[in-house]
């Protein structure tokens, strides 16, 4: 049985270490690497730790020799105490050494949210974890981090991770949130106080909308939303989409925060200190382009299958409506049905677009029933766009 195993991707040949390295077996694991580098012709070998146990001196001699060869070699994937004996050896001031990922399982985990890149489990009664869709999503957990910390600055009440884990094929990031709750799910235990939450979740969403950010801190979401409508050029009447290209580009850049993906899954109550997470969507921008995705989140996904609302906010479509209707006049100050009325058009006409754009990258025509949302998706766009002048709110 062979001692390691490699492969090579991205011209860079990796050597997996497996079990223990000591005097029993290091002359075989070293003949067999020797063997292995003869086929290899990347640039850069990187032994791979994730699944070493142990190493002995006999070990780190076979590396030794091993770094003679290929002198930019690196070892990554390190448990912790493996790690400890390339430090007490002195190992890590001569080759780069970088730490493994702890591993987390989340099976029988509850889903407190789930956005577009990812899900958050309850691990413990302090722990929870966004496991990312993407297998090698390291990127973009740095990323909705480093977003996370500005807003953290910036006054934004957040939670920031302390770790990222490996979880199952993908990686996740880890927070500490002892005993908090997600608004849906307080809702959902306490229906009676659904006003309350409300009114908190309006206070918040004001709060990021003032917090005012450096433009290169953050994505520009106009820019984005752009894009959405440049992709649907060939898919909606050519007149209706000049229209909406017209509105969407003369929205006035804005650098104010907004969250991108803010939900009632989204906000958590933890020690009666209201927090915000899934940082991954932050941006910078008009508001209009956060009431779409509102918009969204709270009816628009659901116009064919009202009972999705269960599995994406954990609340009945009659309750998420009902946030939706509850919070235009909090937030806009008025209540007024027409100003409220349109307020709701631009948001969906923004929100049907982005959810048009969903659905035909993932292969919506290939199906009828694909094929009957993308015609509706397109005619609340086109029937809106017969009376809306402007999109600002």
């Amino acid at each position: 049985m062979s001692l390691i195993t490699t492969c090579e991707k991205d011209n860079i040949f990796y050597i997996q270490l497996h079990n223990r390295i000591d005097s029993s077996n290091a002359p075989v694991v070293e003949e067999e690497i020797l063997g292995a580098m003869k086929t290899c012709t990347a640039p850069t070998v990187v032994l791979d730790a994730d699944d070493l146990e142990y190493i002995s001196s006999a070990g780190l001699r076979v590396i030794l020799r091993l770094r003679k060869v290929r002198s930019e070699l690196k070892i990554i994937n390190v448990s912790s105490a493996v790690y400890e004996i390339f430090e007490m050896t002195g190992f890590t001031e001569m080759i780069p050494v970088s730490k493994g990922y702890r591993k987390l399982s989340i099976e029988g985990c509850e889903v407190i949210g789930q956005g577009a890149n990812g899900k958050v489990y309850r691990l413990d009664q302090d722990t929870i974890v966004k496991v990312y869709y993407k297998a090698d999503a390291l990127p973009d957990i740095h990323r909705e981090r480093e977003l996370a910390r500005k807003a953290f600055i910036l006054g934004i009440p957040t939670a920031i991770p302390y770790d990222v884990a490996r979880v199952g094929n993908s990686y996740g990031s880890v927070f500490e949130l002892l005993n908090a709750k997600s608004f849906s799910r307080l809702i959902a235990e306490n229906p009676q106080e659904l006003d309350k939450y409300v009114v908190l979740f309006v206070d918040l969403l004001k709060k990021i909308h003032s917090t005012l950010v450096n433009p290169d801190d953050m994505p520009d979401q106009r820019a984005v939303v752009i894009g959405w409508v440049e992709f649907l050029k060939d898919y909606l009447d050519s007149a209706k989409w000049e229209k909406l290209h017209k509105l969407v580009t003369a929205v006035p850049v804005n650098h104010h925060m907004i969250h991108g993906d803010y939900h009632t899954k989204n906000v958590m109550v933890q020690n009666g200190e209201v927090l915000l997470i899934d940082m991954d969507t932050l941006a910078q921008g008009d508001p209009v382009f956060e009431f779409a995705s509102i918009f969204n989140a709270y009816v628009g996904f659901y116009d064919f299958d009202h009972d999705r609302s269960m599995d994406f906010q954990g609340l009945p479509y009659e309750t998420t409506v009902s946030i939706w209707k509850k919070m235009l006049p909090l937030y806009f100050g008025t209540t007024d049905e027409a100003k409220l009325k349109a307020v709701e058009d631009k948001a969906a006409v923004l929100g049907y677009t982005r959810l048009m754009r969903r659905l035909i990258r993932r292969n919506g025509f290939d199906t009828e029933e694909g094929r009957k949302t993308i015609e509706h998706y397109k005619n609340q766009i086109e029937t809106r766009l017969d009376f809306i002048d402007t999109l600002q709110l």
